[in-house]
């Protein structure tokens, strides 16, 4: 959504642009927004990249790259955020963006897997060690979505089109809108008690073992 939106709509954005994987960086950034808006009390880890390459033909540093991007990020974002709701004895949300990836394997993606099944330990780890600063932090994990990057494979007949719908049992691709409700229950003093939990928003793809063709 673009900043207009936001404005047009009567809401007060601040963007700030910054390597999220530099630690300076994002020291610098954060005490920036902290002078200039205010705290932090809410902090979704959203930045991710993913590159679709067979095992066998991954190079090391792209896999590294991925790692830093998807895992090493939300760590170091997070546990400076975190230092400021600690220091302020206020509590705090910190919401990473896993995946059903983070439960399952696929063909050609190997590092993202491996960052996003990372992200949901790191998830509960963090909530281990913070949660008796009363920090919350938890975890959503989405399924497969209808977006601008999905268009091209979301026409019938496409083999991926079918195979998603055949795949989960709500029979159909998910809506950016439904993602946003567990974001504002995880954000909100109603998940006050929920600590390390990784909530799936997937149509009920991981419930199920699925059903044989045509069935």
């Amino acid at each position: 959504m673009a900043i207009e939106n936001y404005t047009n709509a009567g809401i007060l954005v601040h963007p700030y642009l910054f390597n999220v994987s530099d630690e300076i960086a994002v020291n610098n950034s954060i005490s920036k927004i902290e002078s200039e808006v205010g705290h932090i009390d809410i902090l979704v880890n959203n930045a991710g990249l993913i590159q679709r390459t067979p095992a066998l033909e991954m190079n090391p540093s792209d896999f590294r790259k991925i790692i830093d991007i998807d895992l090493v990020s939300p760590f170091i974002v997070s546990q400076r955020v975190a230092k400021s709701m600690v220091s302020r004895k206020k509590g705090g949300k910190i919401i990473n963006i896993c995946s059903m990836m983070s439960e399952l394997g696929r063909d050609t993606v190997s590092a993202y897997a491996s960052a996003k099944g990372g992200l949901k330990m790191l998830t509960r780890n963090l909530a281990t060690e913070w949660a008796k600063h009363n920090i919350q932090v938890n975890g959503i994990g989405p399924g497969y979505f209808a977006t601008e990057q999905t268009a091209p494979i979301r026409v019938n007949g496409h083999p991926f089109n079918d195979f998603i719908i055949d795949r989960t049992p709500a029979g159909r691709w998910g809506n950016p809108e439904d993602l946003g409700g567990v974001a504002v229950f995880l954000a909100s003093e109603a998940s006050n008690f929920i600590n390390g939990q990784v909530i799936y928003v997937d149509g009920g793809i991981l419930a199920t073992i699925g059903k044989p063709h045509g069935e």
